[in-house]
C-alpha cells in the first residue's frame, strides 16, 4: 500500500477541519523511523539536538554543518513524515545570509521547511526566502537562540503589552509568507487567540491545547532527559516500548488527552 506523503497542503487541510498535528524532534535515522511508523504528521529537526546530543546548555553552539548532517540523516529514516529543519543561531542574519544556508538545508539536509526565530524584525528574512521558493516555519514565544536576551527560559507573553505584540508578529509573519508557527511557552489564551487569528497551521510546545497540532521534544517524552517540563510528559512511563510510548503521544495529541491542564500555562 502506498504512503501518503504529508505536506504542507495536508496541514492545511487538518487545521481546516480541525484535525489535531502531531509532531516531535528527531536527530537520526533510526528513531525517525519509529516516529514515521507511528503516525508523526511533522519531524521536527531541532537545534535542540545541541542540549540532548551535545550535552550544552543552550542550543547556540549547533552550527550549520550540525544541523545539515542530522537533517539528512532523519530523511533518510523518514518515507511520510514533513521534515522541519531548523536554522541555528547567527545562520539568517541577513536575508541573503538566510536563502544561502536554507538552500544547502534543503538540497543537502534534505530539509522541506526551514524554521527561524524571531518577530517582526525577520518579516523582511521570512518575505525573501519566500519569493526565492524556500518554505518558512517561523517561531514565537519563547526564542532559544534568544535565551541570553530573554534572561532564561521564561514563559512569555504573560502581560498585556507582550501578548499583543506576539499576536501582531504573528499576523506579520504570516503576511511576511510563513507557511507554518510554532509558539512556545505562552499562555494558552493567547495561543487560542492566535491560533485562530492565523490562516496557516500552528504548533504548540508549552501554550495549550488549542493549537493546531503539538511538538515535543522525543527525549523529553522518553524521560531520558533528566529535566522536568511542565509543558512535556513522560509517554515511557505507562509502557515498555518506544514505540508504544511514541504510538501514545500521538493518540493523545489527536484524542486531544494531550496537553491537559496541567501542561499548559
Amino acid at each position: 500500500m502506498a504512503i501518503k506523503k504529508i505536506t504542507l497542503n495536508t496541514l492545511k487541510e487538518m487545521k481546516s477541519r480541525g484535525d489535531k498535528i502531531a509532531s516531535l524532534t528527531a536527530y537520526d535515522a533510526g528513531f525517525a523511523g519509529l516516529l514515521d511508523k507511528a503516525g508523526v504528521d511533522v519531524i521536527l529537526v531541532g537545534d535542540s539536538l545541541g542540549m540532548v546530543l551535545h550535552g550544552e546548555e543552550t542550543t547556540l553552539k549547533v552550527s550549520m554543518s550540525d544541523m545539515i548532517y542530522h537533517t539528512r540523516i532523519v530523511k533518510a529514516g523518514c518515507e511520510r513524515a514533513l521534515i522541519v529543519g531548523d536554522m541555528p543561531f547567527m545562520s539568517y542574519a541577513t536575508p541573503a545570509q538566510a536563502l544561502g544556508n536554507a538552500a544547502r538545508l534543503m538540497s543537502e539536509g534534505g530539509a522541506e521547511v526551514v524554521k527561524i526565530e524571531g518577530g517582526a524584525v525577520i518579516a523582511d528574512t521570512i518575505n525573501y526566502l519566500d519569493r526565492h521558493g524556500i518554505p518558512v516555519c517561523a517561531h514565537l514565544g519563547l526564542t532559544p537562540q534568544s535565551v541570553h536576551k530573554l534572561g532564561g527560559y521564561h514563559v512569555q507573553g504573560r502581560d498585556e503589552e507582550t501578548a499583543m505584540q506576539i499576536l501582531a508578529d504573528a499576523k506579520l509573519l504570516e503576511q511576511a509568507g510563513a507557511v507554518m508557527l510554532v509558539l512556545e511557552c505562552v499562555p494558552h489564551q493567547l495561543a487560542a487567540e492566535i491560533t485562530q487569528s492565523l490562516s496557516i497551521p500552528v504548533i504548540g510546545i508549552g501554550a495549550g491545547a488549542e493549537c493546531d497540532g503539538q511538538v515535543l521534544v522525543l527525549y523529553d517524552i522518553l524521560g531520558i532527559t533528566e529535566r522536568k517540563l511542565r509543558f512535556s510528559k513522560n509517554f515511557l512511563e505507562q509502557t515498555t516500548s518506544i514505540q508504544s510510548a511514541i504510538e501514545n503521544y500521538v493518540t493523545a495529541v489527536r484524542n486531544r488527552e494531550f496537553p491537559a491542564t496541567e501542561h499548559q500555562y
